[in-house]
């Protein structure tokens, strides 16, 4: 396995790709709470926004410019020279240049050569350069791509003093095993070049496929918040950065106790509310019900959490309901100031299994009182 790079970069696209999820608007004072949320939390970079798209995208974009963020804004921008004076007049310092590079797209898409696509990057990064821009070469649509011809364009890219290398797994349609056997094979044909890795969720498999690429040398990693994106969504950040600190033992420097707090935001600005159950984010990822489970994480959270709850920002929940033990509900009635004997707690667990199998759901403190309350009226 190769060693993976230690000072890895998120760059946050929820402000470009993010917002190309179907049906979603960010209004500019929304892209300003996000942009300086994620800059608070210290995602080193933000990709903003598209500025070919017209002027209003562009007094977005230099709104955020204006805020003077620790975190670098970039601007995507298709490989041609008007899109790139575009982000120009923008302020911005990066930009993002995005070529397709499939032969399925450069035929049936563009409906030129691999020739012409080599052109076009050397005209479209030649400006850029010369404009003094820091330039991430983007390869839409690279997981489908020959990689010969993506040595080629990353060749091309180095010596004309292009920065990175964006490997977009446009479709979503790779596995972490291909997508680390491919990066892993374009860091060594370029090795001075760095390595961008920008995957989608089509397959379920967005996040493990960015903590591949890292794996295989990829310094750099797309991410959104919640995962929003085009069709299935993107790497989510709050899942990336958590892997990578917890399953690569990389720690990207980012705040993750500010994560709840910009996914609960995102999520209402996008009309895409967070499910319960979302990984890391989720209000309930750390509710434990299950008899076993529930004891053995109040015995040592460490038993049934990999991390804790509140390096997300969320807090632990025992949940009442079908499975509960009894260790679990004297919890939960502890919490409610009520400490009742042992006897009565057996006859109260019988009480709530049944109430749960009924009602199809775990027991909320007003249920569980009602309950609790019936008890001690009949033992009375």
């Amino acid at each position: 396995m190769e060693k993976m790079p230690a000072n890895i970069v998120i760059d946050d696209t929820t402000l470009r790709d993010g917002e190309q999820t179907a049906g979603v608007v960010f209004s500019r004072s929304e892209k300003i709470a996000i942009a300086r949320m994620l800059d608070a939390a210290g995602v080193q970079e933000l990709e903003c926004g598209i500025p070919a798209m017209g002027e209003e995208e562009r007094e977005a974009i230099r709104a955020l410019v204006e805020l003077g963020l620790n975190a670098r804004l970039i601007t995507w921008n298709r490989a041609v020279i008007p899109d790139i004076r575009a982000s120009l007049a923008c302020g911005v310092t990066a930009v993002d240049i995005s070529l397709s590079v499939s032969d399925q797209m450069i035929e049936h898409k563009l409906r030129k050569s691999r020739a012409w696509v080599k052109e076009q990057l050397k005209t479209a990064l030649g400006f850029a350069k010369v404009h003094g821009l820091y330039v991430s070469v983007g390869g839409e649509d690279a997981s489908r791509a020959d990689l010969a011809f993506l040595t080629e364009l990353m060749e091309i890219t180095r010596e004309l003093g292009g920065d990175r290398f964006r490997f977009c797994d446009t479709l979503g349609i790779l596995d972490p095993f291909a997508t680390y056997e491919k990066i892993r094979a374009l860091r060594k044909a370029v090795p001075e070049l760095e390595i961008e890795v920008h995957t989608h969720n089509d397959l379920g498999m967005a996040t493990a496929n960015a903590i591949a690429g890292v794996r295989a040398g990829a310094r750099f990693v797309n991410t959104t918040v919640n995962g929003l994106g085009e069709r299935a969504g993107n790497a989510a950040l709050e899942e990336v950065v958590m892997a990578l600190k917890h399953a690569c033992g990389i720690d990207t420097g980012i705040a993750t106790h500010r994560f709840v707090e910009l996914s609960r935001f995102v999520g209402k600005a996008s009309k895409r509310p967070v499910p319960e159950w979302k990984a890391v984010v989720g209000e309930r990822v750390f509710s434990h019900e299950s008899g076993l489970h529930a004891d053995g994480v109040l015995k040592d959270p460490h038993n049934y959490e990999g991390f804790d709850p509140a390096e997300v920002g969320l807090s632990r929940f025992i949940v009442v309901g079908k499975h509960s033990g009894s260790h679990g509900l004297a919890y939960r009635l502890a919490a409610l100031g009520i400490h009742p004997a042992k006897h009565e707690l057996d006859v109260l667990m019988a009480s709530v299994r049944s109430y749960a199998q009924v009602q199809k759901h775990a027991l909320e403190d007003g249920e569980l009182l009602g309950l609790y309350r019936e008890l001690m009226a009949r033992a009375a």
